[in-house]
């Protein structure tokens, strides 16, 4: 008896073996935990160490000033634009490089030369029709380029990239003024794609212009990388420089504009009666409709054949996009943000009323007071979200899609699909827009961090939200891919196969088991907050964002950076054994043959958990959360009625459940056992991801129990360890990962004792809440994939 309790408290001294070592070669352990080293680009006076900008941090600036006009009849834009470059550099600059985007649908000087086509597939026809059957005139037109003083400067252009030649070197701290005349055909975008355009209504005759990458812009010139002139294949998106704009767009006068920017000229645009209603909708406690949907079913009529000017103005953006229609409803809510209004607002046409009415304005409103919470203060004096049957994003400005069928009926799947991509785009205003990364090169520090932000506040929009991309549970599909249809994260924008995956999802998830499971929410919260304050307004690269999580919370994360981010290694972690003894009595108690003096168990047969995501658990028990449906009443809707039981439900086909809490132990039976139970777990890493081991117990009296074993038990012995409790009861089973926090993709090795079945409704339920998550692209980002489009779905 006294040996075999000497031998039980031994296995507490020591609770990882390094036994099966299957490590790198040279080296028995820990390759999964050394630092990234060189991985990372070394600290200098730019870039520090801790994930700041350094002492001499540096960004280039321009400024423009546009006029343009926009030629409905001849579907053609004509524009002319002053830029003011700043050279904030150390750097002597001899020529600018400015991007051409509109090159991309030209048949001639388009970047999609790196795209492959073949017969059968979808997209071989519209391939052919735009590239190779014949030539098309799309494309930016370059009608003159001077100097300030009008003398002729020299350019190249190249694809979807313009190289300007300076008269004279540009030294640091010196400006160079320029001026550029241009036209371009604008493209039917519901045929050839992409993110500008128009779409045409042929009920009606009139059109939808939405007006993005219109103007010659410049490319970012970065201590990091020099110029940031990567051709534009309609993939990798933008990167690009601060400055302040004024704009005028001359449009027919029946036309309504959404802009980048504050509109100064109002009182010459709008009607008295729009004006009134705009100057009362700075108050209003609800939406405000400046244009109604009767006076836009009126203005569809009749094509006035006058034009009239708005004029815009933006100060510290880095692009600047703008619609137009005669068909545009207007609506408006004032917001306060930390002290500061902003005007959220919404354009759309009478096929979107019934969901954009009620909804559009409160969801950007919703969304800036949420990503401001979290990130940085939004700083600008408009959002707004405007219905265009896509979704692209630009300063306080976005386009998004969500129309209603002819009868203004809607399905649940088309409100929260709105809602997820209005809460997307508007979320963009700080990822990338205002914390500016390189997208060219890093679609995921603007995709997928979005994505996270965007993920926490559709959680607070409504706590039964069905979001899609966030919770660890929905990566596995994907992350359990052969090794050759998967790449890291730490992929180049134009080299990304599984682009919806790779650039949204599995970033945004692993930003979500960092707060929930790893680090913990106040940690990492304070964490992401200083990594955007630190970048707002500046140009981030991925180690300033490792670097920073790290430097503000004290954990040192290499190891889940290198595993998540630089390898496409999954979780996949298995009870190996389960090894169980009562020292008091010296044998086990039960009729199971004893092993070296302990009982060894097979493992429990595969079973299907119920799954509610962790977040939502966490945030029903945090008080002083209050959801936004909640907050305002008008947003519940059927469905909202719907999923809380208040609607019929289709009991003769499933039975629905009592809903019963297994985080949380029965009070009624806490009674302690007088010896202790002493188990003894083996654990294996069959995926090679390292990753914390999260058990819980279940005991024979129906109560339960959660360890959280850190990562850093891995760190001797990255393929096997093992972890012994000391039980005051006796456990009937045990479970890993029981909220399913890692992205676990084998949970058929997760069990060990007798689980209960889960009813058919519940299997029912698990099933559509993982129902298309192999991809984590949802049913309308697939429709818009298979036209060749991957990006407007976004």
């Amino acid at each position: 008896m006294r040996k075999l309790l000497f031998a039980c408290l031994g296995l507490f001294a020591g609770t990882a073996y390094s036994q099966d070592i299957k490590n790198n070669p040279g080296s028995n352990h820990g390759n999964k935990f050394e630092q990234l080293g060189t991985i990372l680009p070394t600290p200098n006076e730019y870039r520090t160490a801790s994930g700041a900008p350094g002492p001499k941090y540096w960004q280039q600036r321009a400024d423009y000033d546009i006029k343009c006009e926009l030629d409905e009849e001849k579907l053609r834009l004509t524009g002319s634009e002053t830029v003011t470059y700043f050279n904030n550099s150390p750097d002597v600059l001899t020529y600018l490089w400015l991007q051409l985007d509109e090159n991309e649908h030209s048949s001639e000087k388009n970047a999609n030369y790196q795209d492959a086509s073949s017969i059968g597939k979808q997209t071989v026809d519209i391939q052919m029709d735009r590239y190779e059957e014949k030539k098309n005139d799309f494309g930016v037109n370059i009608v003159k380029l001077t100097d300030a003083l009008g003398k002729e400067l020299k350019y190249t252009v190249n694809k979807t990239m313009m190289r300007v030649e300076l008269p004279a070197a540009l030294k640091p701290g010196q400006k160079f003024v320029f001026k550029c005349d241009w036209n371009y055909k604008i493209s039917d975008r519901m045929k050839e794609g992409g993110r500008g355009g128009y779409e045409y209504f042929a009920e009606d005759g009139n059109y939808l212009f939405t007006i993005a990458q219109w103007y010659p812009r410049l490319c970012v010139y970065s201590d990091f990388q020099g110029w940031q002139n990567h051709q534009f294949t309609g993939r990798g998106e933008f990167a690009l420089t601060f400055g302040n704009f004024k704009v005028a767009m001359t449009v027919p006068s029946d036309h309504m504009v959404g802009s980048t920017g504050e509109c100064i000229n109002y009182a010459a645009v709008l009607t008295p009666t729009q004006m009134s209603r705009w100057q009362k909708a700075q108050t209003a406690k609800d939406v405000t409709e400046i244009v109604t949907l009767d006076e836009a079913k009126k203005a569809e009529k009749t094509k006035s054949k006058t034009k009239k000017t708005w004029i815009y103005k933006a100060d510290n953006v880095r692009d600047f996009a703008w619609t137009s229609s005669r068909r545009f409803i207007w609506d408006a809510i004032p917001a306060n943000v930390e002290g500061k209004k902003v005007m959220c607002m919404s354009f759309y046409s009478k096929e979107a009323y019934g969901l954009y009415r009620p909804y559009s304005s409160k969801a950007v409103a919703h969304t800036i007071k949420t990503y401001s919470k979290f990130s940085v203060p939004y700083p600008y004096p408009v959002a707004q979200s405007i219905e265009a049957a896509n979704g692209m994003e630009y300063p306080m400005i976005c386009f998004n899609y969500g129309r209603t069928a002819p009868d203004g009926t809607y399905s649940e799947g088309t409100k929260y699909g709105m809602l997820g991509v209005i809460i997307h785009e508007v979320g963009h205003n700080f990822f990338p827009m205002i914390v500016n990364s390189d997208e060219r090169q890093w679609s995921w520090m603007d995709e997928g961090l979005n994505t996270f932000v965007e993920y926490l506040t559709e959680e607070l929009w409504d706590n039964k939200f069905p979001t899609r991309r966030g919770p660890a549970a929905y990566i596995a599909d994907y992350m359990k891919l052969p090794k050759d249809q998967l790449e890291p994260i730490m992929t180049n924008s134009e080299n990304i196969i599984q682009f919806g995956p790779n650039a949204y999802s599995k970033p945004a998830t692993g930003l979500n088991i960092l707060r929930e499971t790893i680090m913990g929410r106040e940690l990492f919260d304070y964490a992401f907050k200083e990594y955007s304050r630190r970048w707002a307004f500046k140009h981030p690269q991925p180690a300033d964002l490792f670097r920073t999580l790290e430097d503000a919370s004290g954990e040192d994360l290499d190891w889940f950076w290198r595993g998540w981010f630089y390898s496409t290694d999954a979780t996949d972690i298995a009870i190996d054994t389960v090894r169980y003894l009562r020292p008091e009595f010296g044998e086990p108690t039960n009729g199971n043959q004893p092993v070296n003096g302990m009982n060894k168990i097979k493992l429990a047969k595969p079973q299907v958990n119920t799954f509610e995501d962790i977040s939502k658990i966490r945030n029903k028990e945090d008080k002083s959360i209050v959801f936004a449906t909640d907050a305002d009443t008008t947003l519940r809707d059927f469905y909202w009625r719907y999923a809380r039981g208040l609607e019929p439900i289709d009991t003769a086909t499933y039975e629905v459940p009592a809903v019963t809490n297994t985080q949380k132990a029965d009070d009624a039976v806490q009674a302690k056992f007088k010896d202790k139970h002493i188990y003894e777990l083996t654990f294996s890493n069959k995926g090679g991801l390292v990753m914390p081991i999260i058990v819980e117990f279940t005991y024979t009296d129906g109560t339960t129990e959660v360890d959280r074993i850190p990562a850093q038990i891995w760190r001797k012995n990255e393929g096997k360890v093992t972890k012994v409790y000391a039980k005051d009861k006796e456990v009937k089973s045990i479970k890993l990962d029981p909220m399913r926090e890692t992205a676990d993709i084998n949970e058929s090795n997760n069990t060990w004792g007798t689980i209960a079945e889960p009813s058919k409704f519940q299997l029912y339920k698990l099933k559509q809440n993982t129902r298309g998550q192999s991809t984590g692209i949802t049913p309308m980002q697939k429709a818009q994939e298979k036209k060749g489009d991957v990006k407007k779905a976004f």
